[in-house]
C-alpha cells in the first residue's frame, strides 16, 4: 500500500532524472585501443536486443565464473582448478566487452535513458564485488588476511569514490590507468594462476625480498589505485573542489557559505 499511495520521488526529481544526460572524460591508455573492438562488436548484435539484456547477461557470466572459483577456493588458500581461473578470466573479458557495448547498442536502438545507466552502474557495483573476491582466490591471498581485506577494500573504494566524483561533477571521469587497465590486469592475474595450476608450479607463494608474490602485486595494485584518487586533479581533488554538478551536488562550498545556509 506504501508503494500504491506514495510517490517515491517528487516532481522535480522526476524531472531532473528526465533531463538527465550522460557524461564522461577519458584518457585512458588502452581504451582508444578497446574501443576498435567495441565498435566493431556491437555491429554483431542485432537492433532487437535490449541493451539492459546486454549488461544482465555479462553480470551473470561474471559473476557465475567467480561463483565457480569460490566453490573451488572457499578460504582463499586452496589452488584451484587450472578452468576455473581459465574460465574466470574468460568470463570476466565477456563482462568487459559487454558493459562496453550495451551503451553503444542503447545508443543505436535509440533507448539511452537514466534508469538504463543506473542500472548499468549497479550491475559493475556488485562486479566489482565478485571480481575482487575471486581474484583474491586466485592468487591465495587467504594465506594473508590483511592483505586480501585491503584488496577488497580498495577495489570498492575505488569503484565508490569515482561515482561519488561524478555526483559532485557531473561527469564520469576514467584516469591514465582506470577500470579498463585493472580488468586486464585482472584477466592477466586469472591466466598466470591457471598456468600455474596447470603445471604445478608455485609461483604467487614464491618470495621476492620481504614479501609474496601475490602480497606484491596486491601492494602494486593498490598504490595505483590510490595515485589516481590523490594525484592532482585526480578523484579525491574533483570530489571537494569539483564545484556543484548538475544536480547542485558538492561538498566544494566553504565555511561561511555553510554557515549562511544554516543562518
Amino acid at each position: 500500500m506504501i508503494l500504491q499511495d506514495t510517490n517515491i520521488l517528487t516532481e522535480r526529481e522526476l524531472k531532473k532524472l528526465k533531463d538527465h544526460q550522460y557524461s564522461s572524460s577519458c584518457s585512458s591508455l588502452l581504451d582508444p585501443l578497446m574501443q576498435k573492438y567495441w565498435n566493431w562488436f556491437v555491429t554483431l548484435v542485432p537492433l532487437w536486443v535490449a541493451p539492459n539484456l546486454i549488461t544482465i547477461v555479462g553480470l551473470a557470466i561474471n559473476i557465475s565464473t567467480s561463483l565457480v572459483l569460490v566453490w573451488y577456493c572457499p578460504t582463499a588458500t586452496e589452488r584451484a582448478p587450472w578452468w576455473t581461473t581459465l574460465s574466470c578470466a574468460l568470463g570476466l573479458f565477456i563482462y568487459q566487452t559487454l558493459d562496453a557495448i550495451d551503451g553503444k547498442q542503447a545508443r543505436r536502438t535509440k533507448t539511452s535513458s537514466p534508469l538504463g545507466e543506473l542500472f548499468d552502474h549497479g550491475c559493475d557495483s556488485l562486479s566489482t564485488v565478485f571480481v575482487s573476491v575471486a581474484s583474491a582466490c586466485a592468487v591465495r591471498l587467504g594465506l594473508y588476511p590483511g592483505w586480501m581485506l585491503f584488496q577488497c577494500l580498495c577495489a570498492s573504494t575505488l569503484f565508490y569514490c569515482a561515482h561519488w566524483q561524478t555526483y559532485v561533477s557531473g561527469t564520469l571521469t576514467f584516469g591514465t590507468i582506470d577500470v579498463t587497465e585493472g580488468q586486464i590486469v585482472v584477466m592477466l592475474v586469472m591466466l598466470t594462476s591457471s598456468v600455474e595450476s596447470f603445471f604445478n608450479l608455485d609461483i604467487w607463494t614464491s618470495s621476492l625480498y620481504f614479501f609474496s608474490l601475490n602480497q606484491l602485486s596486491t601492494l602494486f595494485g593498490g598504490l595505483c589505485g590510490l595515485y589516481s584518487m590523490f594525484k592532482t586533479d585526480g578523484t579525491i581533488d574533483k570530489i571537494f573542489t569539483g564545484g556543484a554538478g548538475k544536480n547542485g551536488a558538492t561538498v566544494a562550498v566553504s565555511f561561511s557559505q555553510v554557515s549562511s545556509l544554516l543562518d
